[in-house]
């Protein structure tokens, strides 16, 4: 075992580039990387080519040991290479699997985990996306000490930082994920030296950010006033986006803003047209526009291109 004040013997679990920062960051502060723990590759795109994770990638470039179970819970032979790793702990960020007990239980500073929000506010697989589609200004990371809960495991080290009016999910994570590095080795220096106390989250304000699923991308203009749908659309970056209904078929939404300074009288998804302009009534009197689309089975385009080639009749309403 290393003590307290020499560098970590780690094995380091992750899979997306949001954890690459922090795997770089931890070789360059010395630590030993045992062992990098990611998910298969997989195919992506339409020609579906296998494709390796970014963690791999990185790892493998720096030499370092790389394996890839499909499961680890009940996986004997992964479970006898950790502990014959004995590491002084396990750093994950972003793996995308459940760490089962005997994992936790392993190492002696435990299994530490880079969270993106200030917990616990939006545990869960998605927090980074609802804490912009919620409309808050201010999120973080969280460094904490993995349990069996969701999220609920006792807190190390938290940095806030700031949601720019215009940020998306897609400029969050990149900002997120450089800034929760260092926040990872300070988090390891300062339990290794016996300067950080973990401390119990606040449980009873704790929210959930549960994974996105498509249809969370439908625009409901009758749930949703114009700022939140605005919202909703720069949190649900790149994946689902938005999209709603147009005479039967799709209509994915690119690019859109907030228009609550017009009073149109619109009801809900009813459409009106403007010198090339396109504008939807939505809950509470609000209204939005749409500023670039893409009509099903074709490119995307501006609004004024896409109604030189597709008269709106009075009294159209999306999502039908």
């Amino acid at each position: 075992m290393s003590d307290a004040s020499a560098n970590l013997r780690l094995v380091f679990c992750g899979t997306p580039q949001f954890a690459v920062p922090t795997l770089e960051a931890l070789i360059a502060a010395g630590h030993e990387i045992a062992l990098a723990v990611t998910q298969p590759d997989r195919p992506v795109g339409r020609r579906q080519v296998l494709t390796a994770p970014p963690l791999k990638l990185t790892a493998l470039a720096h030499g370092i040991d790389v394996t890839q179970p499909e499961k680890i819970r009940n996986n004997l032979e992964f479970r006898a290479r950790l502990e014959a790793i004995a590491p002084d702990a396990i750093v994950v960020v972003a793996y995308g699997r459940i760490i089962p007990k005997w994992m936790l239980d392993l190492p002696r500073l435990g299994c530490i985990n880079l969270h993106g929000s200030l917990l616990p506010k939006y545990r869960g697989a998605a927090p980074i996306q609802w804490a912009v589609a919620m409309g808050e200004s201010v999120t973080g990371n969280t460094t904490m000490l993995l349990e069996e809960g969701l999220d609920t495991g006792p807190i190390l080290l938290q940095e806030p930082m700031e949601i720019g009016a215009e940020d998306t999910a897609v400029e969050l994570f990149a900002r997120l994920s450089e800034a929760g590095a260092p926040l990872v080795v300070r988090t390891l220096a300062g339990l290794a030296g016996g300067s950080i106390i973990p401390q119990v989250q606040d449980h009873p304000q704790a929210t959930l950010a549960r994974i996105l699923d498509r249809e969370d991308g439908r625009m409901d203009f009758a749930a949703f006033a114009a700022t939140e749908l605005w919202n909703r659309w720069r949190g649900f970056q790149p994946w689902p986006g938005a999209f709603t209904m147009l005479n039967g078929r799709k209509l994915t939404v690119h690019r859109l803003q907030a228009a609550n300074g017009l009073a149109r009288g619109l009801e809900p998804g009813e459409v009106a047209t403007e010198a090339g302009h396109l504008f939807v009534g939505c809950a509470q009197g609000t209204v939005v526009e749409l500023l670039e689309v893409q009509p099903e089975g074709r490119n995307r385009m501006t609004a004024a291109e896409f109604l030189r080639g597709t008269p709106i009749a009075a009294g159209t309403r999306l999502g039908d």
